[in-house]
């Protein structure tokens, strides 16, 4: 049941249960391992993004289980998951079809010391949904993929400076683009030197820095779009003028990649780029990304040509066949099956109820809904209209206590309408507490700290 919300308390017409302080979800499990985690992890755990310090303290510190778009603690209590495993899982938890495929193939062995046929078959099917792609390295993260498209620009220009877009917020763990951040501790100042920020639909910041670093910079690298759309054909235009300077445009579709388009945001958006990324949404999961591009760039990596040899990507378990047999299986899917117009339709389901609950509030200033549907977050503000972390730690702490667990409002092919209205009316139910906290300051109402940026100095 969800959040262990007592299933005798009646309902309204939604089924939603109706706000009640006296409830409160116990995380005693959890508050136990987390401990004995410091001690052995670094942070308490592999990804910055899952760390103690982005959610409240009355939260869940571990995840035990998955199904569809629910999921369940160590202390037992359900939730409806939004951001999917950071993005990365956009069919659902454990979706059966691609559950099955890596079964079967991991009782076949998972990496041998010559490829497996998998391999190519994999490739194909990449690379027939891109537009563009005519070779594809696959490896296990976005930071390789990224890295990777990188050093083939910088091999192919000769050149050693890359253009990135300073609104999106991540790109790699690699200093090329963690040392532009506050966690640069430990990146030379010379490899910072050589990363260049310009902004997304900001055409003159293209090129002034191309006229400010003449024949110096080997590519431009970002997401197709973020939070808006891009104005005024933005992406072709950026393309245009890497060409006129003899520079690469890539494409980062880690977050976009089949859930703007099963093409990709770069079909959505009508431009081809020379190379893009994709990963999470690739295998529903799994770990597997990869680098798709011309032949006339990706071929360096291999063995077939006279130039001088680029060591692309070589990882022991960049093409794990299980993880390939997922990817397989979720790309069918996004071809047989209406995931893409799916994650649309639940998604402006989902904004136009939070929205309409937001009105209700009187709270327009100060808690919006961005993005596009597929893909959207909650921003929350303080009483100054300020992006706040009370605020924002704040509404995930009340929505857990409704069996929402939402670091962000990114939905599922999993997310059903039931799931979409108990949301609404979870964030319905959270917003009597905003509406109080900014009268009566966000302290009297956050158990605990507020969470934090990751890119910080200090902790």
């Amino acid at each position: 049941m969800l959040g262990n919300v007592k299933q005798d308390v009646k309902g309204d017409a939604r089924g939603i249960k109706p706000f009640d302080h006296s409830w409160r979800t116990e995380f005693l499990n959890s508050q136990q391992l987390q401990t004995k985690s410091h001690a052995l992890i670094p942070g308490g755990c592999h990804t910055y993004a899952k760390g103690d310090d982005q959610f409240p303290q009355n939260s869940p510190g571990f995840l035990v289980r998955g199904e569809g778009c629910h999921v369940w603690d160590m202390d037992g209590n359900e939730y409806i998951e939004y951001g999917m495993g950071c993005r990365a899982v956009t069919l659902g938890h454990a979706f059966p079809s691609v559950v099955r495929a890596a079964q079967e193939e991991l009782f076949r062995g998972s990496n041998f010391s010559r490829p497996a046929p998998i391999e190519v078959e994999c490739a194909e099917e990449l690379i027939s949904m891109i537009d563009g792609a005519e070779m594809v390295k696959f490896c296990k993260d976005g930071s390789a993929a990224t890295t990777a498209a990188i050093k083939l620009a910088r091999a192919h220009t000769g050149r050693d400076k890359i253009g990135f877009c300073a609104d999106h917020p991540f790109f790699a763990t690699n200093d090329w683009f963690i040392g532009t951040t506050p966690f640069d501790t430990g990146i030379p100042q010379s490899t910072k030197d050589l990363s260049l920020a310009f902004r997304y639909n900001d055409i003159d910041s293209i090129r002034e820095m191309f006229q400010e670093n003449s024949g110096e910079i080997a590519c431009l690298i970002m997401e197709p779009a973020k939070y808006c759309d891009p104005d005024d054909d933005f992406l072709n235009k950026a393309k245009e003028i890497c060409h006129e300077h003899g520079a690469l445009f890539v494409l980062d579709e880690m977050i976009t990649g089949f859930r703007w388009h099963n093409g990709g945001a770069q079909k959505y958006y009508q431009v081809v780029p020379d190379l893009s990324t994709f990963g999470k949404a690739l295998a529903n999961g799994f770990s597997l990304s990869a680098l798709v591009g011309r032949k006339e760039f990706m071929e360096v990596g291999g063995l077939e040509h006279e130039r001088e040899r680029v060591f692309l990507l070589s990882t022991t378990h960049g093409a794990e066949t299980h993880s390939l047999a997922a990817a397989i299986a979720t790309m069918r899917t996004y071809q047989n099956e209406p995931v893409v117009e799916t994650l649309f339709q639940q998604g402006e389901r989902l904004r136009d109820g939070v929205n309409t609950v937001i009105a209700q509030h009187g709270l327009k200033d100060y808690v919006e809904v961005i993005g596009k549907p597929c893909c959207m977050v909650l921003a929350s503000r303080d009483g100054n209209k300020l992006p706040s972390q009370w605020f924002r730690t704040l509404m995930m702490q009340e929505t857990i206590k409704r069996g929402v667990f939402m670091l962000s409002l990114v939905v599922s092919y999993s997310h059903s309408d039931k799931d979409i209205d108990w949301t609404i009316g979870a964030i319905d139910e959270s917003l009597f507490v905003y509406r109080k906290a900014l009268d009566e300051g966000p302290e009297k109402y956050l158990v605990g700290r507020p969470s934090k940026p990751v890119y910080r100095k200090l902790n």
